[in-house]
């Protein structure tokens, strides 16, 4: 077996493809098709024609595996990365992309300025110390009894049974 026989699915493709094989087999019609894999008739043809011209790999997305086309140059990631830990090393993600944008012409959102730091391990000052744990109050004798308080300096606290 080559590795160009192995194709790698999803659950949902699996579905399609046992779905499209019983519409071009006539046991299901192409409306009923659509209907179970909830899209329109017109698409259930395009992927009757591509299962048939290409086997169960055309029922694949075509850009699976390829990078997106959105994606930012690596070359420009390391460049905002470099900069980062020369000038802006104590800044913040937020502040870091204002000053990137301000002082250095580089225009990129702090989120992926965070996604690419956290990336690179880095941690800052406030993150990660998480809450104190606030300690429970002792459990009083009495059912019902409590501790009275108010804001006045002449008042201490006492227990009052109730």
């Amino acid at each position: 077996m080559d590795k160009k026989d192995i194709i790698r699915m999803t659950q949902e493709e699996l579905r399609r493809v046992s779905i499209v094989h019983q519409a071009m087999g006539g046991l299901i019609t192409q409306k009923k098709a659509a209907e179970v894999i909830r899209i329109s008739e017109r698409e259930v043809r395009r992927l009757i024609k591509r299962v048939r011209e290409e086997g169960d790999r055309g029922v694949i997305h075509r850009s699976r595996g390829k990078p997106s086309n959105r994606r930012i140059d690596d070359k420009l990631r390391n460049e905002v990365i470099e900069i980062y830990n020369k000038r802006y090393w104590d800044f913040g993600p937020t502040l870091a992309s204002e000053k990137l944008s301000e002082l250095d012409k580089i225009d990129l959102d702090h989120d992926t300025l965070r996604c690419w730091l956290r990336g690179d391990g880095k941690r800052w000052e406030w993150q990660g110390k998480g809450r104190k744990h606030r300690q429970w109050r002792e459990r009083k004798e009495y059912f019902g009894e409590m501790v009275q308080m108010d804001g006045s300096h002449t008042h201490r606290m006492r227990p009052i049974k109730v």
